[in-house]
This record gives C-alpha cells, structure tokens and sequence, in this order.
C-alpha cells in the first residue's frame, strides 16, 4: 500500500501542497475559480506545521487500526478494506470531533462552515483518479513522497 511520507529537510514552508490539496477537493478543480469564485471555503486536508527553522506537512498516516474510526460515534470514519486507507463521510459527521481528539497525529482537522461542524481528513485523493495525491504532485522541492511503505523503510 502506498503512503505519503516527508521528507522534512525539503520542506520550505511554501503551503503548495495545502493550495493543491484544497483546489483537487474543490468543484471546479481549477485554482483561480476555486478561490475566486466558489461559494464553499476551500479547506485542505492537510495543514503545513512549522517550528522554525523546521516546518513539514501534517496528514493522515492511513493507520491500519485507526484509532479515530474507534471514537467515531457516527459512523462518518470507516476503515476501507479494499483500498487501506480511512475514509470519511462528511454528511455522517455529527461534529463532535472525537475523531480529531482521537488522532494520535493531529491530522484530522475541525471545520464549521455556514453553522455545519464536521471534521476532515486526507484521504490520498483516493476517490479523485490522480495518479498521485495532489499535495505530492505540487510539492516544488520533493518534500513529499508517495511510496509503498516497505521502499521508504
């Protein structure tokens, strides 16, 4: 299974991969109309940290015993068999945000929009048909990677 790793010496704090993310998940796909444009507020699901001088993207690590599927109470995280990785189901979402509190990486993100609480998470732009998350393929300096598991190791 493939997963996204960083490689924090590459990292440059440039928020590329947050810009990509959120217009790949936007309805017009397109970086000018999404932010211009688009009613909904663009949300990544990633989040760039920084603690100078390092900084280095945040995002879910697809865990295979997902701790935050456990505390989900609505049933909005589940565990996809098939393709491993945790999906999420903003519509189930009951904004009680055990999921975000569950998460031992802090990847999972609360988001109120228009009085709607729901949570969000990356989901390796699974159900989009790139051929890599969009945060890798944006990444200018190769600060994210998008491996089988056992290469990185």
């Amino acid at each position: 299974m493939k997963k996204i790793y960083v490689n924090e010496e590459y990292c440059i704090n440039c928020h590329l991969c947050e810009v990509y993310c959120a217009v790949a998940h936007s309805e017009s796909k397109d970086i000018l109309k999404a932010y211009k444009r688009e009613k909904e507020r663009l949300v990544p699901r990633l989040v760039v940290e920084m603690a100078n001088p390092a900084s280095l993207p945040v995002q879910c690590r697809q865990c295979e015993d997902p701790p935050c599927v456990e505390g989900c109470i609505s049933g909005a995280l589940v565990y996809d068999l098939t393709a491993n990785i945790v999906t999420s189901n903003p519509d189930r979402c009951v904004g009680c945000w055990t999921c975000v509190a569950s998460c031992p990486f802090g990847a999972i993100h609360p988001v109120c929009l228009d009085g709607l609480k729901f949570s969000i998470k990356c989901d390796l732009c699974f159900d989009l048909e790139l051929e890599m998350p969009a945060c890798v393929a944006a990444c200018p300096n190769g600060a994210l990677i998008y491996e089988e598991e056992q290469e990185w190791q």
